[in-house]
């Protein structure tokens, strides 16, 4: 771990030899939708006094590529409800050795955002899509317009992102029998998609996670009757392991945090909008950064030292757990997806 913050090619690192070069940046913790997987149907959300400043997370942000950090992921919550969210893409998307500037969004936004959010700098998106059916996409997110997010991923095709992903949690059944059609729908536009299994953050009462939990493997031989998949060895900033379809550029992700662990590959770290940095998806440990941003609104030197003192407790490894009682009280949108 590197402990001076004067040197001048930093590198984060953790005490397992890990190098920490990829930071998911919540800008809030609010959501147009209440997926039933990432919220409760009535939620408490963080007191606005209590969310960082968008000139508070630009300047958290100069300070990670400061300290090696190549990537960052604007996520939420939706990120696009934050008014002038395109001010602070602007201002991160300019921060010189940032190598990437991506987000994550439930989509129903880009119709008006897609190409303030291109010009601004984003280079890769990734929208969430668990079904096709305008009614079932309706109950698993309860809120949501499908319509809207349809025409949300037509907006982001036309304002020439570089890489545009869907992303589809999958639930037993509730959308497992969508899986063929999710993919034929990303194929036919020439996106990537991921499926992910369910993360068991938050108490909730919609359902029971173990009981509609689907792995990565299921999936992937469910999609094998159909297609020829062929490991891809290339790898990204992000925990899918990628599988090419044969005859299309497209790729078919899978993140698998219970069945195929890869916590020994992790390169990340989590802010919250109120601006605790997360070591870990699956752990509390976490280091109050609003609180040293601000104690010292005008010296990067205290702030640079508690993100690199925050390394030395990054754990090893998560410890998800789909049994009542196991999980973690923290919800998703509260941890930046």
């Amino acid at each position: 771990m590197n402990a001076d913050v004067s040197t001048d090619n930093p590198v984060l690192q953790d005490r397992f030899g890990r190098t920490i070069d990829y930071v998911r940046l919540s800008v809030t913790d609010r959501c147009d939708f209440r997926c039933v997987y990432c919220m409760a149907e009535d939620m408490t959300f963080v007191p606005r006094a209590q969310v960082l400043t968008l000139e508070e997370m630009a300047r958290l942000a100069r300070v990670l590529v400061q300290l090696g950090v190549k990537r960052i992921r604007l996520t939420g919550g939706e990120p696009l409800v934050r008014r002038d969210v395109a001010h602070l893409v602007h201002n991160i998307g300019a921060i010189d050795g940032l190598r990437e500037l991506n987000m994550t969004t439930n989509g129903a936004g880009l119709p008006r955002h897609a190409q303030a959010l291109k010009a601004a700098g984003v280079d890769r998106l990734n929208i969430s899509l668990d079904s096709l059916d305008p009614e079932r996409f309706r109950a698993l997110t309860r809120t949501g317009d499908l319509h809207k997010v349809l025409a949300g991923i037509e907006a982001v095709g036309h304002a020439g992102f570089r890489r545009i992903k869907l992303n589809s949690v999958i639930l037993r059944g509730r959308n497992q029998d969508e899986v063929p059609a999710l993919v034929d729908f990303a194929l036919e536009r020439g996106l990537d998609i991921a499926f992910i299994e369910e993360m068991p953050l938050g108490a909730i009462s919609e359902h029971d996670r173990a009981l509609e939990f689907v792995s990565s493997e299921a999936l992937r031989n469910q999609l094998s009757q159909r297609l020829t998949l062929v490991p891809m060895a290339e790898k990204t900033g992000g925990p899918s392991r990628y599988w090419q379809v044969l005859g299309s550029d497209s790729r078919i992700g899978f993140i698998s945090p219970h069945s195929q662990n890869f916590c020994h590959l992790c390169n990340r770290v989590r802010i919250t909008a109120e601006g605790r940095m997360l070591l870990c998806l699956g752990h509390e440990h976490s280091v109050d950064l609003r609180a040293v941003l601000r104690a010292h609104p005008t010296d990067d030197v205290p702030l640079r030292q508690a993100i690199i003192d925050a390394m030395a407790i990054k754990p090893e490894r998560h410890d998800f757990n789909l049994a009542p009682g196991e999980q973690l009280v923290r919800f998703m949108n509260m941890t930046g997806g």
